[in-house]
């Protein structure tokens, strides 16, 4: 299961309308701070047809203090150039990246290094460790570049190589450690600046599967403490539904669908969305909660269950009380009552194109 994020409704960064186009001329399809048409479909068919790419298109959604935000699509959807727009590292040809309420979109060149310094963590795919630094000299290294007295910042680096299990390693140089170490030096050093937001392109697609579950129990431990503001990229939904507080998945530089990973498995918006949910194990992904429906028949007798338990958890109560179970949520509310028959109504109505 995983832990509770610490997210709250405030919302830390915004994505606006966000546009990224590669050809000759992609600024000519925006005049005066507004896009040629209103009908933002048109226009991303308008500007392919032109000879230009569209990367992202009309790309909008918030992400919450505390939370963590999963963007996932297949190889091409846009998904990797989005978070490097939300960043500057790749310069949106429109829209508005907020953060904290101010535009990054609009600040100045060295106003933008300052944030990128102490404001955002990043973690790509490739590790990017220096070889010729040991392990506590790569995370310390963002510290020396903010000017930080060499005492402070290994100070600093000490404290998150305990954060993520490297005690001992710090005078290894990166050839001695194994992928998964890399990693976590990776992670330590994008924390080493205490950043406001942190983003995650892929980060543990390079492992091997086992070291991979490691790494994402050991990110959701961190998370556990942290509370940052995550935005993660993955292409793998089964990582996604890990670790998601809510979720956006992208198509062709497009944005299909947002919700949690519950909300997209059990009403997919279209068959693109019903093909990534088609191999998850639902029994391991709903909870009680989410197929509770009003106290219809309810008895004092019936056997009450958390609103986050597993179903797979709870089926053989399920199989036991067809009547159902009440869900009661932490202060003991009770939500309503969850039965065998609505699991399996959830689960037609995930498979079944809408009418």
């Amino acid at each position: 299961m995983k832990p509770e994020s610490g997210q709250s409704d405030d919302v830390k960064l915004s994505c606006r309308n966000v546009w990224k186009i590669y050809g000759s001329q992609p600024n000519q399809f925006f005049k005066d701070g507004k896009a040629a048409t209103d009908n933002w479909q048109d226009l991303a068919k308008d500007i392919r047809a032109s000879d230009h790419i569209v990367a992202n298109a009309n790309v909008s959604f918030d992400v919450r203090a505390g939370e963590i935000f999963v963007i996932m699509g297949l190889s091409g959807s846009g998904k990797s150039t989005i978070v490097r727009c939300l960043s500057r590292l790749v310069e949106p040809t429109f829209g508005e990246v907020i953060l904290d309420g101010q535009d990054l979109l609009k600040i100045s060149p060295s106003d933008l290094i300052d944030i990128r310094r102490h404001k955002m963590g990043m973690v790509f795919q490739s590790f990017g460790l220096m070889p010729h630094l040991n392990v506590i000299d790569n995370i310390a290294f963002p510290l020396k570049l903010q000017g930080v007295s060499e005492k402070d910042r290994y100070a600093q680096a000490e404290r998150v190589i305990d954060l993520v299990g490297l005690n001992g390693r710090e005078r290894d140089f990166p050839n001695r450690l194994s992928g998964g170490q890399q990693q976590r030096v990776g992670i330590a050093r994008s924390l080493a600046v205490e950043p406001d937001v942190w983003f995650l392109d892929e980060p543990f697609s390079a492992l091997d599967p086992l070291i991979r579950k490691q790494m994402q129990d050991e990110f959701l431990r961190l998370q556990a403490k942290l509370h940052k503001s995550i935005v993660f990229i993955t292409h793998d939904f089964q990582e996604a539904l890990r670790i998601a507080d809510r979720m956006a998945i992208m198509r062709d530089g497009e944005i299909v669908q947002i919700g949690r990973p519950v909300d997209l498995i059990l009403n997919p918006a279209d068959d693109y969305i019903r093909e990534f949910t088609s191999d998850v194990p639902w029994e391991r992904v709903l909870r009680a909660e989410d197929i509770a429906k009003p106290e219809i028949g309810m008895s004092d007798s019936m056997p009450r269950v958390r609103a986050d338990s597993l179903i797979d958890d709870i089926l053989p109560i399920l199989a036991q009380n067809p009547q159902g179970v009440i869900v009661e949520d932490g202060d003991q509310s009770i939500l309503g009552v969850a039965t065998a028959h609505e699991f399996v109504s959830a689960l037609i109505a995930g498979q079944n194109p809408a009418p």
